[in-house]
């Protein structure tokens, strides 16, 4: 007789086809539904006398250190100076402003007087026609910042109201699978009863053993399962141990946020230019603020093109701020208040204090790069500890790192002596004697 096995084994097919036909049409409708729309095209508009995009260029390129579109910097703003100052007036006063000043003009003193006669570059190099396009870029009208847009919002947070949240989708999903389960299990048994009611041979249920009972009569499964655990146990608690003050991926928050991103990345700023004490000595140390404020006297703001769905200009604006708060600096005036506050920075790597490490010699010497240590720090919004910065982390890069001898007479004689007796052309670190405890505890 048809066992209803195969009843249950056609349920489970067609119900499980449902729900795979219903979480892709969910799954379908939330892509499209998450989809941008496609932004308008903009038209670019010319201004008259002058090329804005090349303005742009030659702006950036000769401008851009001491002047700002919108706000004071060393010199003045130059949004609509044209409206400012006779064109004319403005080609002597670009290509040489000193001639300009000596000469008695009213308007180049007194703009020289209200600067704190900061002598501008002279720029002779730049034709009328350069400088018609950079005129034409500062008189372009300032763009109203852009509402944020649905898809700029962070995910479950909502978005915009014509959007469909992350967590409705969620749910919705959740509700299906759970009405497919119910009804297979209600299908199942109205299948076993009209089984019966047709006379249809129904496998009775077997009685079972509990797993616990059965696991408990075997002796030997219990001595094994033991001897395990045991085992098990003593090598979790091993390496729980072995982890402590290892503060791998450690990341704090600073009480001024700094991107390497940013710097490091997008402006690929040096290293070396900051931390330059890990070239002659033993620590990399801490950045003096004197050494930020080289690049913000003149950057008091970040480009739109600079914010994230994270992290808004206005967040990185009030970032340089506490910068300015920090340094006594007052970008209105341009000037050194002489009111300064602390910065208490938070302390990412640390080394116990019996271990001795010298940034120079693996820097100068052996010319180590600075992300062989800490990782990729001009991808890092926030700086954190990349390697483990345990014994056996340095050990091991000794064992593999070749001492770089090109160009370092320093250890010409003793590699050359060495690389004999143990039959190399290249000595590795700990060939050189890196694996001494001495190195490195003393």
């Amino acid at each position: 007789m048809e066992k209803v096995g195969n009843h249950n084994s056609i349920s489970r097919k067609l119900f499980l086809s449902l729900g795979l036909t219903l979480i892709f049409s969910l799954t379908s409708f939330a892509q499209d539904a998450a989809a941008p729309a496609a932004p308008d095209a903009t038209a670019a508009v010319a201004t008259q006398g002058g090329d804005p995009v090349k303005g742009k260029e030659l702006f950036n390129a000769n401008c851009a250190a001491c002047h700002k579109l919108d706000g004071k910097s060393t010199g003045p703003e130059l949004r609509g100076v044209s409206a400012k100052h006779d064109k004319a007036w403005l080609y002597k006063w670009i290509h040489n402003s000193s001639d300009l000043i000596k000469s008695g003009d009213p308007v180049a003193v007194k703009l020289f007087a209200d600067h704190n006669k900061a002598v501008m570059t002279p720029f002779p190099q730049l034709s009328t026609g350069d400088i018609d396009n950079i005129i034409a870029y500062t008189s372009e009208p300032k763009a109203d910042p852009k509402p944020p847009t649905a898809t700029a919002a962070v995910p479950g947070t909502g978005g915009e109201s014509g959007a469909i949240s992350n967590n409705v989708i969620l749910g919705a999903l959740a509700l299906v699978m759970g009405m497919l389960v119910v009804m297979l299990y209600l299908v199942n048994n109205v299948l076993r009863k009209v089984a019966k009611a047709n006379g249809i041979n129904v496998a009775p249920k077997e009685p079972r053993v509990s797993l616990w009972k059965a696991f408990a009569r075997n002796q030997f499964l219990v001595l094994v399962a033991s001897i395990f655990l045991l085992l098990a146990s003593g090598y979790f608690v091993y390496a729980y141990l072995m982890q402590v003050g290892v503060d791998q991926n450690y990341e704090p928050i600073q009480p001024i946020h700094y991107s390497h991103k940013i710097h490091a990345g997008d402006n690929e700023i040096n290293c070396k230019y900051c931390h330059s004490a890990a070239r002659v000595s033993k620590t990399a140390g801490i950045p003096s603020l004197n050494v930020c404020m080289n690049c913000h006297k003149n950057i008091s703001e970040v480009a739109e093109s600079t914010a994230t769905p994270e992290y808004s200009k206005a967040f990185y604006d009030e970032q340089i701020q506490k910068l300015y708060n920090a340094v006594g600096w007052d970008k209105a005036t341009q000037t050194y208040t002489g009111k300064t506050q602390p910065v208490k920075w938070v302390r990412i790597h640390n080394l116990p204090d019996f271990v001795y490490f010298n940034h120079s010699q693996h820097v100068s010497v052996a010319g180590i790069e600075c992300q062989t240590c800490h990782g990729p720090v001009q991808e890092y919004e926030i700086m954190k500890q990349y390697s483990k910065l345990t014994m056996g982390w340095c050990i091991d890069c000794h064992r593999k790192t070749d001492v770089k001898m090109e160009g370092n007479e320093y250890y010409a004689k003793i590699h050359e002596e060495l690389s004999k007796k143990y039959g190399v052309e290249k000595l590795t670190a700990a060939q050189m004697g890196g694996l001494e405890c001495g190195k490195c505890h003393y």
